[in-house]
């Protein structure tokens, strides 16, 4: 089974500010979406590799997952991560990925979307009700949150 969902949010600063922050690991230490995010490999650049440790109480089959950076274009501002170990692996799910895009919408605002792709095993495809938008929709309102404190502009 395949399935892809996707959501964005306004944010009222530069595109470039905010590419900035999603465009490095700057990023790991906005959100409060994951109670640890910590860098296993690399320097925020594609192969990177990152441990997200979610929330003791949240609602998913697991605790924690590993990501990577498989690719990040600037002149996009965009960026893609794979889930690699853990997680969705664990619950049948062939390909886990996650993309962040900058959309500027004006010399002061942005669109920073969200969108989730993701395979299942038939077997295990019950499992793809753990599929939700719903933090990375948190994580942008964090770093929504932190950018509008910070603007340079």
């Amino acid at each position: 089974m395949h399935g892809t969902l996707s959501d964005g949010i306004d944010v009222n600063v530069p595109a470039h500010e905010a590419w900035e922050l999603y465009g490095t690991l700057k990023i790991t230490h906005v959100t409060h979406t994951f109670d640890k995010i910590e860098v296993v490999k690399g320097d925020g650049g594609v192969g990177t590799v990152l441990k997200l440790t979610l929330p003791a109480a949240g609602t998913t089959a697991f605790s924690s997952y590993e990501e990577k950076y498989t690719k990040i274009d600037d002149a996009k501002m965009m960026k893609e991560a794979e889930v690699i170990s853990g997680g969705y692996i664990d619950l049948g799910f062939t390909l886990y990925r996650t993309r962040f895009e900058i959309i500027k919408t004006s010399k002061s605002s942005c669109i920073t979307k969200t969108t989730i792709e993701y395979d299942v095993n038939e077997e295990d495809v019950a499992n793809f009700t753990y599929v939700s938008i719903l933090p990375m929709i948190s994580m942008m309102k964090d770093v929504a949150t932190y950018l509008i404190a910070n603007t340079k502009s």
